[in-house]
């Protein structure tokens, strides 16, 4: 029918960016299992797929009471020894028997929630990425408790150097001609509408992950710079509030980089319209403008005075 799921993104709890070695303790959730690592053309770690069994409500736009049984993965990564990230995922299909099984069948079907009785894609769909009614599947707060769990490692000092709230991204993504459709609802929630041709896999999903890393970092870099108050405060002032920016975001700019290539168009129809790469831009010119303009006048005053 459709595959939905969440992604909550966040600055890692550290004060500065924590080395290979070190993303593979923190993101090692399960004995024996691997931690995935590559470090082309940016770091990035992730840790081995979780699954939590559910049966409950899903989400219904038309408040139809839609049963669902099986599991969700869920993984964590961490981006650029920097960025943390929580996701969970399902694929959503009828069940054949029409009827609750025993777990050892759900547990076979990895990531995979079975419908109990009628349902229709759309309205899921829709239900999922609209309000959610309580009592619902909720794969933020799946999301949000592994994203806490690598967090709270022992390993971080959690000396974060700025405070940034997290950003949640709701997807939801079914076969058919492709179109894409990104969403701000608030500061921190947003919404994705994708459809894709062929099969699912889960190089949707690093799709989706990817969309919200950059969102989360454009965000962010909207923040730091409205939190300079540039023009308002002295120079310096301002490009010290800058500083966490240039320090810990503006080199972790890669989109699209571990997409693959059948599902990049989708990235190049975000980049047209709303355009993340260029607004993006737009800010670090601005950063920069900043520091030149303060480094300019320091020397500026420096000078005056080896005259006097």
């Amino acid at each position: 029918m459709l595959a939905m799921g969440e992604v909550h993104t966040g600055l890692l709890q550290n004060s500065g960016e924590i080395s290979e070695s070190t993303c593979r303790q923190v993101l090692g959730l399960m004995a024996g299992e691997t931690v995935r690592v590559s470090r082309r053309p940016i770091p990035h770690a992730l840790s081995p797929e979780r699954l939590t069994g559910v049966d409950c409500a899903l989400p219904s736009a038309s408040r139809s009471r839609i049963r669902g049984v099986g599991t969700v993965v869920s993984r964590c990564a961490v981006t650029g020894g920097r960025v943390a990230q929580g996701s969970s995922y399902v694929r959503v299909v009828r069940s054949e028997a029409d009827r609750r099984l025993p777990w050892s069948h759900y547990l076979s079907r990895p990531g995979v929630v079975e419908v109990l009785g009628k349902a229709k894609a759309a309205d899921l769909a829709e239900g999922f990425v609209g309000d959610p009614a309580p009592g619902c599947l909720d794969m933020g707060a799946i999301s949000g408790r592994f994203l806490d769990l690598v967090q709270a490692s022992p390993l971080l000092d959690r000396r974060a150097p700025f405070r940034i709230p997290r950003t949640s991204l709701r997807w939801v993504a079914e076969t058919g001609e492709p179109s894409i459709r990104f969403t701000l609802h608030t500061e921190q929630e947003r919404t994705l509408r994708l459809t894709h041709p062929g099969p699912f896999t889960p190089a949707v999903v690093d799709l989706c992950e990817d969309l919200a890393t950059h969102d989360w970092l454009l965000t962010s870099l909207l923040i730091i710079v409205e939190r300079a108050r540039i023009g308002a405060t002295p120079g310096a002032q301002a490009v010290a509030r800058l500083a966490p920016a240039i320090d810990h975001l503006l080199h972790l700019w890669m989109p699209a980089a571990r997409v693959e290539e059948w599902l990049r168009p989708f990235w190049e129809s975000l980049e047209r319209q709303p355009g993340f790469t260029r607004q993006w831009r737009s800010l670090v010119d601005r950063v920069r403008d900043q520091i030149a303009t303060s480094t300019l006048a320091l020397l500026s005053a420096a000078t005056e005075a080896g005259r006097r």
